[in-house]
């Protein structure tokens, strides 16, 4: 920060500071917002927050089996329910741009300790591929699919 950000006052300098980062936030590129938002969901179930979570999946949600958003959102609450904690670690992100879509493919390594049910008490490793479409400028996952990993 340059010099002349001490001799303004504390409000002055507090707002300049958020001026700034909101400028830097319009520059970033489709893939930084969409990784982006990958992180915040990830953080959201980690900080088991599913209602968070959620705020990036589209209405139209569409998973295995035939999952639907609220199917979706009852499967998380339902993990995070039977765990006293919850660990995603994910390999790189795979990141495809087409234009208002995207596809990410990663590896995650899914953690618990609880009760046992969906993600076992030690660790498993899934293969995940995720659709992501703009809505209203912020990036909503639309479609996924998981299958468990070696």
């Amino acid at each position: 920060m340059p010099r002349w950000h001490a001799a303004l006052p504390g409000w002055a300098g507090a707002l300049l500071a958020v001026m700034l980062a909101l400028a830097g936030c319009g520059r970033s590129s489709p893939e930084q917002q969409l990784r982006d938002q990958f992180a915040a969901l990830q953080q959201a179930v980690e900080q088991r927050r599913p209602a968070d979570a959620m705020d990036g999946v589209a209405d139209d949600f569409s998973g295995p089996g035939g999952m639907d958003r609220a199917a979706l959102h009852n499967l998380l609450r339902a993990q995070l329910l039977a765990r006293d904690s919850v660990g995603v670690t994910t390999g790189p992100l795979e990141v495809s741009l087409q234009g208002e879509t995207a596809t990410i493919r990663f590896d995650a390594l899914l953690t618990g300790s609880g009760r046992g049910r969906w993600l076992p008490d030690s660790a498993q490793s899934y293969h995940v591929t995720t659709g992501w479409r703009r809505e209203g400028g912020d990036w909503r996952i639309h479609y996924a699919e998981w299958r468990a990993g070696p």
